[in-house]
């Protein structure tokens, strides 16, 4: 069993002994000190509830939010739902917060609860922390009868979320339509079920092969978007001839393409494309994290832009969007941010961009791809033992190379002429993650095994 507390949430697999695993008592502790957190806030008392379609969601939703009604919170429920759809939800309702229930990527076995501030953005590290020391201290207090909260369902989010993606000028709809697209979708059996047909209906895409698309909450495969995990759909698009492929992961913030060939888009560049596409109508500025591509870089600078880079995580992406007030950014790991309709990683906003750029550009999804500065990643971790200073050699890596271009504001990022390497410290283990990009994936490995030497020698 696992259980993972963090500032940002909590996440853990189902069952399991109280602290080992997401069991329901943990549920309720954590809940119960979000509820407290929302009261210091004095934003109000209605919280917006939503999950994904992984088995243990009913569940988990029915503890999280009879808990809120206990602390004194009017809950609305929007049930099957995804996260970009929840962030839209919370400032339309003028409510003070949200939860998201859903483990992202994970297997089945996982589920979490992810928080939202009044705003529908993840809440801050400093907030975070608050939270988690109400929970480790169990310093909640329930209400008494006359004062608890109220519980009500709401239906028809998604529908409204879709609606405000359509009513964007950069979404359009002609030209996707004049394109006649066909597509494959893979939903992993969760609420990009019940998100992306819709979507691309909407959008004039009539001819759409549907896979994984019911969200029974049995995923068909690792529901991670990646290239090991995407063999069917892969197979599926050449065999059918698509035009493209569209993949999402259970909450639907993250978004893969396959290509007619039936090779990966690459999740690194679905950002690079979206941005492709805004910054030619509007160019500005961008930001994505210190372990993304430089090709957004590379694009962004070829409008007459600037590219931030911010440590890794969405909170911190959207932190230094507003700080230089980006047109667009996100995480290569397939999240676009799109500042416009709100702050968050959302997959649907991502398609309706990215269909609309490749409609305009007349040109397969393959064209498109080989039309950006073509970089490869390579991504692997070095286990140190416990008792060695992993700050310390991060520490002396950097002035090792104090003559490159050096970010220390996630760990250490070194930016050579033509590459770079992100060497990111674990929270919890003794483990330096490198991250290594170049101009082949021979070249990114060959970084990647020189770094590590290196920092063996300094251990």
């Amino acid at each position: 069993m696992t259980l993972i507390k963090s500032i940002s949430g909590i996440r853990g697999t189902i069952g399991g002994k109280e602290g080992e695993g997401l069991t329901p008592i943990d549920a309720v502790k954590f809940a119960a000190a979000y509820a407290s957190f929302i009261k210091q806030q004095n934003a109000g008392k209605t919280i917006v509830v939503g999950r994904d379609a992984r088995l243990s969601g009913s569940m988990i939703s029915s503890l999280v939010c009879q808990t809120l009604v206990a602390m004194g919170m009017d809950v609305i429920d929007i049930g099957l739902s995804t996260t970009p759809t929840v962030e839209m939800a919370v400032p339309a309702r003028n409510a003070a917060g949200g939860i998201i229930l859903t483990a992202s990527h994970n297997p089945g076995q996982w589920n979490a609860l992810k928080l939202l501030n009044h705003k529908g953005e993840f809440i801050s590290a400093a907030d975070g922390k608050w939270l988690m020391d109400v929970v480790e201290r169990g310093d909640v207090e329930f209400s008494e009868i006359d004062s608890i909260g109220s519980y009500s369902t709401e239906d028809g989010w998604i529908e409204k979320h879709i609606e405000a993606i359509l009513k964007c000028d950069e979404v359009d709809v002609n030209a996707i339509a004049a394109a006649d697209f066909k597509v494959v979708v893979d939903a992993v059996n969760s609420t990009g079920g019940i998100s992306v047909p819709p979507l691309l209906k909407k959008l004039g895409v009539n001819k759409v092969t549907e896979m994984y698309c019911e969200p029974t909450g049995h995923f068909p495969h690792n529901p991670e978007p990646l290239a090991e995990n995407l063999t069917e759909i892969s197979a599926r698009v050449k065999s059918e001839g698509a035009d493209l492929g569209i993949v999402v992961d259970p909450d639907v913030d993250r978004l893969c393409f396959v290509m007619d060939n039936g090779e990966m888009f690459g999740e690194e560049y679905t950002l690079v494309a979206v941005s492709d596409y805004l910054l030619g109508l509007t160019p500005g500025n961008t930001v994505s994290n210190l372990s993304s591509t430089r090709a957004l870089a590379d694009v962004t600078k070829g409008f007459g832009g600037s590219y931030s880079a911010s440590a890794v995580g969405e909170v911190n992406v959207v932190e230094k969007m507003k700080e230089v007030n980006a047109v667009i950014g996100g995480e290569g790991n397939g999240g676009v941010i799109w500042p416009k309709l709100h702050y968050g990683r959302d997959a649907l906003a991502g398609i309706a961009l990215f269909l609309t750029h490749l409609a305009k550009k007349k040109m397969s999804i393959s064209a498109l791809r080989k039309s950006y500065p073509h970089y490869e990643m390579s991504k692997n971790k070095i286990e140190l033992k416990p008792e060695m200073d992993v700050q310390g050699i991060l520490k002396k890596m950097a002035e090792i190379y104090a003559h490159e271009n050096i970010n220390t504001i996630d760990g250490v990022k070194i930016d050579f002429a033509e590459e770079w390497v992100h060497l990111r410290p674990s929270n919890t283990e003794p483990i330096i993650r490198i991250y290594a990009e170049s101009s082949s994936a021979q070249r990114a490995n060959e970084l990647t095994e020189r770094i590590k030497k290196e920092i063996l020698e300094l251990a």
